[in-house]
């Protein structure tokens, strides 16, 4: 773990180099036992990513083009300086029916979930946010903006990741603990534990289970988060192109974690809101309980 390893200077040959930090080792050899609540032997954690409104649209201040990711445009390019009615329209969707079909799903199996929710798209839909409470079901940040934050300064994401946790607190009651950023860039992590509030981040894909980040003045869990059991894929080059495919791909991947006592901990993403997608999404997901907090480092 980075926590109990010193890390050579940028360019060394060690497995943990770079700031920040990069880690090649983690949990190595000796992958701990989790040790789940209940002795269960699986962690499962069922998210929703909430961005309708969010995206890039001249509409929103700043903006110069239109979105063009996670749609059913093949080969669709954003469109500079112009609205573009079609892409506009597909996101329209998951806010106006997409959303209220897995919130009638999940509610009727009684399965926890997690949102990872932009705070503009909260603000533009404030009924979802509270239906999100509602049910029972964790908020989590998605950032302000489902924008590339890459190249974003470091006072703009300040100002984003406070607006974030305002909003949502505002919308849902109460200010969120998790954050998913999405696209992140290497100051990230930093202010999102400079902002003092968030117990985890999962803006990461680098292990089975969650590990401690000590880099920023405290430990900062982190709760890996996944693009293989995503519905994303049916928007990418060899993506799932079926329901049947999607659920083979969350059954296989959930079967495997059980029998591998090393492998325990696994989220399941639901990006996207078409109806034929919505029917599939449920189909094989057992109603496990997730838990994704455990005790900070002494």
């Amino acid at each position: 773990m980075t926590s109990r390893l010193k890390a050579p200077a940028v360019g060394g040959s060690g497995g943990i180099y770079g700031t920040p930090k990069r880690d090649m080792l983690g949990y190595g050899s000796g992958t701990p036992d989790p040790k789940w609540p209940g002795g269960a032997k699986l962690a499962v954690q069922i998210v929703i990513n909430y961005e309708e409104g969010a995206e890039n649209c001249v509409l929103h201040e700043g903006d110069t083009h239109s979105e063009h990711l996670l749609s059913e445009i093949v080969g669709a390019a954003p469109k500079e300086g112009v609205r573009c009615p079609n892409m506009e329209s597909l996101y329209e969707y998951g806010s106006r029916a997409g959303f209220w079909r897995l919130h009638r799903l999940f509610t009727a199996k009684d399965v926890p979930v997690t949102v990872y929710a932009c705070a503009m798209a909260l603000e533009r839909n404030p009924a979802a946010g509270r239906a999100m409470v509602e049910a029972g079901w964790e908020v989590a940040s998605h950032g302000y903006r489902w924008i590339d934050y890459q190249y974003v300064d470091e006072a703009t994401e300040r100002e984003h990741i406070r607006k974030a946790v305002d909003i949502t607190a505002k919308v849902c009651g109460k200010r969120p603990v998790g954050i998913y950023q999405g696209k992140p860039n290497p100051n990230t992590r930093k202010l999102i534990v400079e902002e003092g509030g968030f117990l985890y981040d999962s803006d990461a894909y680098n292990d089975d289970l969650p590990y401690w980040n000590t880099e920023h003045g405290r430990a900062h869990l982190v709760i890996p988060y996944t693009l293989d059991v995503n519905d994303m894929r049916f928007a990418t080059p060899q993506g799932f192109n079926s329901g049947d495919q999607f659920f083979a791909y969350l059954r296989d991947s959930l079967d495997f974690l059980l029998e591998r006592p090393a492998f325990k901990c696994r989220k399941y993403v639901l990006v996207s809101s078409s109806s034929t997608r919505a029917q599939v999404q449920t189909a094989g997901v057992p109603q496990h309980q997730y838990y994704h907090l455990m005790c900070p480092p002494t």
